[in-house]
């Protein structure tokens, strides 16, 4: 047999492609060792990582013989990308050189190649095991480090291999004489592994909203944001605790159920940022106001996702939010509004989910003491402009409540023990409203999870305002001048501070307290 087709897997985008490897050997001829299929580097450094393995694991060198061996990995116009294919190469030639003898049919192999032959984990096994099983493959072969994040997909059953030496044991048929006596003694097996609970472990956090002194203002919007999945911006002079409110608001967001876990864990998994086998809490992302537009939005020449999709069902927290890049803040606006990024490049397009709060913290001017009562302001008017026009009506008008963040008395710092609701007693109050949502929205044809993600026309069904209030409404958005997105989003507002209240019909102070949250400037 000069022939082989071996099955692996590589990730694209956010998803799995299965990718088939056939190895042909022309014997008796010159030596020449060619991989095709539009490999990357690393592809193609695996005809050295699987020479050695294969020498180290006691089978004879590729390198060392008179032979042409041909590598096609397919599909051909699909970029090869990540050392996923080592031990599918190295099985492959073992199969089409006759060292051994088994069934590729229904099998995935996954895993990079040591030099010794171990098998060392890669990125990406979440959702090339939910690809592989929706497909109809029965059995998938990762190295052990990924075994326990494979055994969460259900339907297809996981080998966990610690080397390449102990797949061969398993997979090949022991050879037999005439008769049918076996030549050789029984090779040990690899043990499935057992499926992988999705177990949310209590976290400890360090800050609680309790520790966080005054601020009832803020806090009371951030848990408006938190009940309804808003975006919320909060301004103020330096040192008020606009950053420590933000790590604490992701503690008070409802746990994700296993669906988003799921989904959070895969993207997680792909970009290689998995530090545990589950992602169980709502992601909290923090870029640096320097980040690149690529790095945030995500892109590049084979577009990879961003930190927009990174904070995909958690917190986006961007702190100096007018000191990001232009061009960042305002391709902002598709997330913001559809909850997907879109991003199209020469050798393709990608579309990237992106539903996440956004936390926008920034100080009110340059020096950061405009509007303060104990500093003086030193910014020039040119100042003052250039600033404000650093972040856009369409942004601006896109960020559902803005909440300023004052100074604290002193007398209030100083107090030992810590003041105001515990982050427990806020976080039961989110919760309840997340559940009156969820009852509301369970039958719709949309998929809709809170209020700020209803459209206008699940608005006039699913919070219909009252003559009068609505009368309130319309006098006090021609008042404020606001544009008919923000004039909506007042009505989201205003019926998560009712699911906050168990209230099912929106009255005239919840109209009022969401017309608080809009910005004091023209948008």
């Amino acid at each position: 047999m000069s022939f082989a087709r071996v099955y692996s897997a590589q990730t694209h985008l956010l998803k799995g492609k299965i990718v088939t490897v056939e190895i042909d050997i022309t014997k008796k001829t010159l030596h020449a060792f060619t991989l095709v299929g539009l490999p990357d580097k690393a592809v193609d450094e695996s005809k050295d990582r699987m020479s050695s393995a294969l020498k180290n694991s006691g089978y004879q060198s590729p390198k060392n013989q008179n032979q042409k061996v041909v590598i096609s990995l397919s599909p051909a116009d699909l970029k090869k990308e990540g050392p996923y294919f080592d031990l599918a190469i190295a099985l492959a030639y073992l199969l089409s050189a006759e060292e051994i003898d088994f069934d590729p049919k229904g099998k995935i192999f996954l895993g990079e190649l040591s030099l010794n032959g171990e098998l060392q984990p890669i990125k990406g096994v979440l959702p090339l095991t939910e690809h592989a099983m929706r497909l109809g493959y029965k059995e998938i072969f990762v190295p052990i480090g990924n075994a326990e994040e494979a055994a969460l997909v259900e339907g297809i059953t996981i080998y966990g291999a610690k080397t390449l030496k102990e797949v061969v044991n398993h997979i090949s048929k022991i050879k037999s004489d005439r008769k049918g006596n076996p030549l050789e003694p029984e090779r040990p097996k690899i043990l499935p592994q057992k499926p992988t609970e999705i177990i949310r472990k209590d976290k400890i956090h360090d800050i609680d909203f309790s520790d966080i002194r005054g601020q009832e203002s803020a806090k009371r919007g951030l848990e408006i944001a938190a009940a309804g999945g808003h975006n919320i911006a909060l301004s103020g002079p330096p040192g008020t605790g606009k950053t420590m409110l933000a790590r604490v608001f992701s503690h008070i967001l409802p746990e994700l159920d296993n669906d988003d876990i799921l989904e959070i864990t895969g993207i997680h998994s792909i970009v290689g940022l998995l530090e545990d086998t589950l992602v169980t809490e709502p992601p909290f992302r923090a870029p640096h106001h320097t980040a690149s537009y690529v790095s945030m939005i995500g892109g590049g020449a084979n577009p990879k996702p961003g930190e927009v999709t990174l904070a995909h069902k958690g917190v986006l927290f961007l702190d100096e939010f007018p000191e990001f890049e232009k061009r960042v803040l305002e391709a902002l606006r598709q997330p913001l509004e559809d909850n997907i990024v879109s991003i199209s490049r020469a050798r393709g397009s990608a579309i990237f989910p992106s539903n996440f709060i956004l936390i926008a913290a920034m100080n009110p001017c340059p020096c950061g003491n405009k509007g303060n009562k104990d500093k003086v302001c030193i910014c020039k008017p040119n100042d003052l402009e250039r600033y404000a026009r650093r972040i856009s009506g369409p942004i601006i008008d896109r960020i559902d409540l803005w909440v300023t963040v004052g100074n604290v008395d002193y007398t209030k710092l100083s107090d030992s023990m810590p003041s105001g609701e515990r982050t427990s007693s806020i976080k039961t109050r989110v919760k309840t409203a997340r559940l009156i949502q969820d009852r509301r929205f369970r039958n719709t044809k949309r998929k809709i999870k809170t209020n700020s993600d209803m459209n206008v026309k699940e608005l006039g069904i699913f919070a219909p305002l009252t003559p009068e209030v609505k009368q309130l409404l319309n006098n006090s958005a021609e008042h404020l001048a606001l544009s008919a997105r923000a004039y909506h989003r007042v009505i989201k507002i205003a019926r998560t501070i009712a699911d906050l209240e168990n209230s099912p019909d929106i009255k005239r102070n919840h109209i009022l307290e969401a017309l608080q949250y809009r910005p004091k400037v023209n948008a």
